[in-house]
């Protein structure tokens, strides 16, 4: 980790329970949170290049949701709107109202969510953000092998390696997989954490499509919100973003040219510029 970026500890209640969660904190400016996706993913992974460019403008806050990272990972079920109220329980915490906030896949469902719900933030910016859709086209399949007895131990049986890790990492990926993104989903993920992905995406992927889309509620959320998605996302259609764009009142749609699910770690750089113009 970069030694300019602070690691720290806090206990929130969430959902009627107490949470240990990790975050990191780095930079000298106006607060900015920095949301991971579900998963495969923790502060660490999608803020290795992120945090310390935006901490340049900034004090950026990046929490390992419950379920990842260094955070506790309780026997529970995972949702959606559950992150969204860790995100405001977080904010209360940390005196963080208003604050912008980065969400990448999952974290750009809870950015919306948390907007939605009040949070007032001064800026938003979507990554390949889901939240944006009702249905994809590997939905109905994903639904159905969620539903198989012991997938949780066969998921995590499948993911033991560094070459599991760039096999899974290749079909969410552009042209070019970084060695360290690999490195470092391996060196997060745990057993525990494929158990969070997979009560996550029981709740998520239903027989009927996907449980959350705020596609009716953009109207809503005057925030300006730039949405940035990889032109070869293989995993949520860059038709979302560039949708949401137009439904918003104040947005703005980038595609990430050559990029997969991870522009801000395939091409940090362009992502860090095009990020901190807007914020």
């Amino acid at each position: 980790m970069n030694e300019s970026i602070e690691s720290n500890i806090t206990t929130l209640s969430v959902d009627g329970d107490d949470v240990t969660v990790r975050y990191l904190t780095a930079g000298d400016g106006p607060p900015l949170l920095f949301l991971h996706g579900i998963g495969l993913d923790a502060a660490a992974v999608s803020g290795r290049y992120a945090l310390p460019a935006l901490a340049e403008e900034y004090t950026v806050y990046a929490l390992d949701f419950p379920g990842h990272g260094e955070s506790e990972k309780p026997r529970r079920t995972y949702t959606t709107d559950y992150y969204v109220d860790t995100l405001s329980a977080f904010v209360d915490e940390l005196g963080l109202a208003g604050a912008s906030v980065v969400g990448v896949s999952m974290g750009g469902a809870v950015a919306l969510g948390h907007a939605l719900d009040g949070g007032r933030p001064e800026r938003l910016v979507l990554v390949d953000s889901y939240g944006l859709g009702a249905d994809a086209y590997w939905r109905t399949g994903a639904s159905l092998a969620l539903r198989i007895p012991f997938a949780d131990s066969l998921l995590w049986g499948s993911m033991g390696t560094r070459a599991a890790v760039r096999t899974s990492l290749r079909t969410m990926s552009g042209a070019t997989l970084p060695d360290e993104l690999v490195d470092d989903v391996y060196e997060t993920i745990s057993p525990a954490t494929m158990r969070t992905l997979r009560s996550w995406q029981r709740h998520e992927f239903q027989a009927d499509g996907l449980r959350t889309d705020y596609t009716e509620r953009l109207s809503e959320l005057d925030v300006p919100t730039l949405l940035v998605h990889g032109s070869a996302d293989p995993l949520l259609p860059v038709s979302w973003s560039q949708r949401a764009s137009e439904l918003l009142p104040d947005g703005q749609f980038l595609a990430a040219e050559g990029c997969g699910h991870w522009p801000h770690r395939e091409h940090p750089e362009r992502f860090n510029r095009a990020v901190t113009a807007f914020l």
